[in-house]
């Protein structure tokens, strides 16, 4: 079982949305990622070369989530989930995209799909 890094909260506006005001207005976005990667080597050598750069990875996530639209929350979870996977030290991803802001007719406190990838 690998270890985990995780990244969560990160906070983007985005035009995603299945109705044509979410697009045009944009919303906030919150996104949270659980890594699957194995840091004995980062550990041992204590080299960020050995690991993810969660900090270049965190800017990767917001420039997507702020990049180009999307319809579906599962499409823009995907979209996060294949970039993560883009590292080569990554494992497996869990992937979390929030839309606080979502148009749900009742009150809410928040909409979220969750999304679990492995390499292949």
């Amino acid at each position: 079982m690998p270890d985990r890094i995780e990244l969560r909260g990160l906070t983007a506006r985005g035009h995603h949305g299945w109705f044509p005001h979410e697009r045009d207005n944009g919303q906030t976005f919150i996104v949270d990622v659980s890594l699957g990667v194995d840091t004995r080597a980062a550990a041992e050598s204590d080299d960020l070369t050995e690991t993810v750069d969660y900090g270049s990875l965190a800017e990767r996530v917001v420039d997507l989530v702020s990049g180009e639209p999307v319809r579906l929350v599962e499409t823009l979870a995907q979209r996060v989930a294949d970039l993560c996977l883009d590292e080569p030290r990554v494992e497996d991803v869990e992937v979390t995209v929030h839309k606080p802001e979502a148009p749900v007719p009742v009150p809410f406190g928040d909409v979220t799909v969750t999304i679990r990838r492995a390499r292949t």
